[in-house]
């Protein structure tokens, strides 16, 4: 599975939360991808209007807030499609069984039913909403890991 909606959410964080513009390659090392990729996805999103960046100057800027950044338009702007797209059904199923006959119908039917759900999801979740999740997960990982710390120092005690 391709991972540019993935990526563009990590760079989108990053740049977002930067005191400084972040380099494709400083995104690249966090990413734990090549710069030229990190590029690409950037590319993609300065076409969309979400970031910029300027030539001659190292890094990227959101042209919105995080708050108006939906997921759909990260995912629209990387993938360049309007519509979401997750699953696929096998191209050559036989015609002589009857099973290979309505399969492509039935699951594509199915199949894009469950590609609207994503889709409204994506549309009512935004940037703001990734970086609130990201905040209480690195705050809930510096509490295990005080906790951690005060369990050992007191068994250090005994």
């Amino acid at each position: 599975m391709d991972t540019k909606f993935s990526v563009a959410i990590h760079l989108l964080i990053l740049t977002s939360e930067s005191d400084e513009p972040m380099s494709s390659e400083q995104i690249a090392n966090s990413v734990g991808t090549n710069a030229s990729y990190v590029r690409k996805v950037a590319t993609r999103l300065g076409r969309a209007g979400i970031i910029e960046g300027r030539r001659g100057v190292s890094g990227f800027s959101l042209l919105k807030a995080p708050e108006r950044i939906s997921l759909l338009d990260v995912y629209r702007a990387v993938e360049q499609t309007e519509d979401v797209h997750v699953f696929d059904v096998h191209q050559n199923p036989s015609d002589e069984c009857i099973v290979g006959r309505s399969i492509r119908p039935v699951l594509n039917g199915m199949f894009r039913e469950a590609e609207r759900v994503v889709e409204r999801e994506l549309a009512g979740a935004t940037l703001a909403d990734c970086m609130a999740r990201m905040r209480e997960r690195i705050d809930g990982n510096k509490k295990d890991t005080h906790q951690h710390d005060n369990r050992q120092q007191e068994g250090n005690r005994k």
